[in-house]
């Protein structure tokens, strides 16, 4: 039985359309409906097939439908959920895919009282957007972290999680100030310095932009994939995650000054063991099978 019949998704970029593309793989019956602020996202949807109908605003989007999906940046979401509000069934669900859960939790509660709210992040994506960079198989084999309220409907809960099995995600439940925490470490903070490293060449004296290009090796080339994320999504994240991201900048900072002293010194035994944990730490990613052990990450060359 499937956990849901019709589903809306608002927000139609890279996390947006691979849901629907998702949807469509996976539960092909259900009926999916969205809609986008963008007209010219809206139009390429429609050009895209990937949705039954495509409405100009949220709250059509969301008439009739069982799960709504937000798939829009953090700073977005209580906006969106007031919007639909008017619009919303009896006993619809309502969930999302930001990388931020706290914030998000609280804001949906507060736009949308009385709802079944379960918010989730699908622990997937890559540095492009809109929706031609979307795929079906973007969830495969990921993560897929639900951050229920503590009071949350049971019954609420097991069907959005059925819904992102279907598709393909591995699925865990967790708090959502833990979620803020660990994601801080695991992505929010490698997003800001990459954005950071990104910034510090371009800005050098004595390097030109022209050569930072040029001479790009692997390191400072995947730092700039990373780096190439949405801004306005990231933008929210950062303020969203305030706390956990300081907290964890902190300790990277603390960290930093450490790795700085042992080079000034000479402290080849500190650096050795750094980069020996370190290394450690890609092979444990490499054997959860989250990442590949391919060379140059799986790049295919001609």
């Amino acid at each position: 039985m499937l956990p849901f019949s019709r589903v809306a998704i608002l927000g139609l970029g890279l996390i947006g359309s691979s849901v629907a593309r998702a949807i469509r793989a996976a539960m092909p019956t259900v009926r999916l409906s969205g809609s986008d602020a963008d007209p010219a996202v809206r139009a390429r949807v429609i050009e895209l097939d990937i949705l039954d109908d495509v409405a100009d605003g949220a709250g059509a989007a969301v008439v009739d439908a069982d799960l709504v999906i937000l798939c829009v940046p953090v700073g977005a979401m209580a906006a969106v959920a007031a919007e639909i509000a008017p619009e919303l069934s009896p006993g619809t669900v309502i969930s999302d895919v930001g990388s931020v859960k706290g914030q998000v939790l609280a804001d949906l509660t507060a736009a949308l009282p009385g709802m079944a709210i379960i918010p989730a992040h699908p622990v997937a994506g890559t540095e492009n957007s809109g929706p031609d960079a979307g795929f079906a198989t973007l969830f495969r084999n990921r993560w897929c972290i639900i951050t229920p309220a503590n009071d949350a409907d049971p019954l609420a809960v097991e069907r959005v999680k059925s819904f992102w099995t279907a598709i393909g995600s591995n699925v865990e439940v967790m708090d959502a100030r833990h979620h803020d925490l660990v994601l801080a470490v695991t992505s929010h903070l490698p997003h800001l310095i990459a954005y950071t490293i990104v910034s510090t060449a371009s800005d050098l004296e004595d390097v030109t932009r022209s050569e930072v290009i040029k001479y790009s090796a692997g390191g400072f080339r995947d730092f700039t994939r990373i780096a190439a994320s949405d801004p306005t999504m990231w933008r929210d994240v950062f303020l969203s995650n305030k706390e956990a991201v300081l907290e964890t900048l902190q300790r990277f900072s603390e960290d930093l000054s450490a790795l700085q002293r042992a080079i000034r010194w000479n402290d080849g035994d500190a650096l050795h063991t750094l980069f020996t944990r370190s290394r450690a730490v890609r092979r444990a990613i490499i054997d959860a099978g989250q990442d590949t052990a391919a060379a140059d990450f799986g790049r295919e060359h001609e």
